[in-house]
């Protein structure tokens, strides 16, 4: 069973630290805090140099979005630049963690899983025409960074940029660009 959630519906809400505002796509188990929850998907808008929220406990994956890039310096890993042409990113989320913008702001996508509970991927792709995911063992999560359809064996259901479409993992579907290309990312959540 496939559920659309559309970008203009995700939940609004401060960062941990008062930082900034995080756009939350979607918190497992659903109502979940953020010092409570199993697994979560957000989207956050980072517009100044500054330390990132700690998180105990939590395992982490971020890509950019948009924006020219985001220099992080993670305790234990030393110096990282991302940029949305840029493999997602993972490290522990409870490793102090600094960010600087060389260019200005961003916007990033985050994936969070509590260690010992849940694992996560985080892939980009990009389809010409159609491409099938094929299923897979847990969960699943796709972000539309442009137009397209997923068939699922529901219908097909078409997304706008930042719309998000949660998978049941043992599903294949297949994804159709709209246009003459479209990206997405997937996220894949498993039990650990």
């Amino acid at each position: 069973m496939s559920r659309l959630l559309r970008n203009s519906d995700h939940r609004r809400m401060p960062w941990k630290n008062g930082g900034g505002e995080t756009v939350e796509v979607i918190v497992h188990p659903e109502g979940a805090g953020l010092s409570d929850f199993g697994w979560r998907v957000s989207m956050a808008t980072v517009a100044s140099d500054g330390p990132f929220s700690v998180f105990p406990g939590i395992d982490r994956t971020l890509a950019v979005l948009s924006g020219d890039g985001m220099e992080l310096s993670i305790e234990g890993l030393g110096e990282r630049l991302l940029t949305p042409q840029s493999t997602p990113l993972a490290f522990p989320a409870d490793a102090p963690t600094s960010a600087r913008l060389p260019g200005g702001p961003i916007t990033d996508l985050n994936v969070m899983t509590r260690r010992g509970a849940f694992r996560h991927t985080l892939v980009r792709h990009v389809v010409e025409d159609t491409k099938a995911l094929p299923a897979s063992p847990g969960g699943r999560l796709l972000l539309a960074l442009d137009p397209l359809g997923v068939s699922t064996p529901d219908g097909l259901a078409g997304l706008q940029p930042l719309d998000a479409l949660v998978l049941d993992g043992s599903e294949t579907v297949e994804v159709v660009s709209a246009g003459n290309r479209a990206a997405f990312y997937l996220v894949e959540i498993t039990p650990a």
